[in-house]
């Protein structure tokens, strides 16, 4: 079976399941950026949320779609590492706060040079400087559906 042309594949039809699949493969991109920086994916994520604001687990867990036990272990290699710390929550000892540290931010924005360099890497295999740009303003369009469902749904 011969490859499809590359015409073809971009110009084929752009449906709900190919869009799905596109982003699981840009998903392992991102991860091969992160490589480079020694973060994996969910690092990444909790490091950016935490750079927005510092979370409790919960807060952190619900923003990030997964259960709390899957926060802490992830929190703890960040803590492990520098890159966070816990602090408690004034009037409520069972409560922990988590707060991403210079360090962090530090290694944040390597993460961010490096995903963006990846991706960079990517597009620049395109012979059309407006498409790539075009690919990067289609990712800002799913930033603001991605933040405005997070508002609508928790209110943040």
């Amino acid at each position: 079976m011969t490859p499809e042309p590359l015409a073809a594949a971009v110009a084929a039809p752009v449906d709900r399941k190919t869009v799905g699949r596109t982003v699981a493969w840009m998903a392992k991109q991102v991860e091969i950026g992160l490589g480079a920086v020694d973060l994996s994916l969910p690092q990444y994520r909790v490091l950016g949320l935490l750079d927005e604001r510092s979370s409790v687990s919960s807060d952190l867990a619900e923003r990030l779609g997964v259960r709390p036990p899957t926060v802490t272990a992830v929190v703890d290699g960040l803590v492990a590492r520098g890159l966070v710390e816990r602090h408690p929550v004034a009037g409520d000892r069972r409560r922990v706060d988590h707060k991403v540290t210079p360090e962090g931010l530090a290694l944040l924005a390597a993460a961010d040079a490096a995903v963006e360099a990846r991706l960079n890497i990517v597009t620049d295999a395109m012979d059309d400087p407006a498409a790539a740009e075009e690919a990067f303003a289609g990712l800002a369009g799913w930033r603001t559906a991605l933040v405005t469902y997070s508002r609508a749904r928790w209110g943040r």
